[in-house]
């Protein structure tokens, strides 16, 4: 039941563009002990057909433009092979850090941003 649930939270979430993945990764961290590695191949392997799906639908409506697809293709694909190189050196102990400390730091940056743009109003 926490399986669908979670999944569920995931989904909606995502859908609203607020990374759906970060309620993914902490359910499977903390409630299935699944370790950070583990745990974030599924939550790309979740992305992938929704990130198919929204191809799709761009493309129907004529708002992709290729041409930067193609690069930032690539430059994902070097990126990637360059992380998974990274993380055999590094462990994935210290990934997960890193990665910890990017969600809380980004979560701040939100925070800190919307009494910003308060305070301009």
């Amino acid at each position: 039941m926490t399986e669908i649930i979670a999944g569920f939270l995931s989904g909606i979430i995502g859908a609203m563009g607020l990374g759906g993945g970060a309620v993914l990764l902490i359910y499977l961290a903390l409630f299935k002990n699944t370790n950070q590695l583990t745990a974030q191949g599924i939550n790309l392997l979740f992305f992938i057909p929704i990130a198919m799906l929204s191809v799709i639908i761009y493309a129907f409506k004529k708002q992709i433009k290729w041409k930067t697809v193609l690069f930032f293709s690539i430059s994902g694909l070097v990126g990637a092979a360059l992380g998974v190189w990274l993380s055999s050196v590094i462990g994935a102990e210290f990934i997960a850090k890193i990665f910890g400390g990017l969600l809380i730091g980004a979560g701040l940056w939100q925070i800190i941003s919307v009494f910003k743009k308060k305070n301009k109003d």
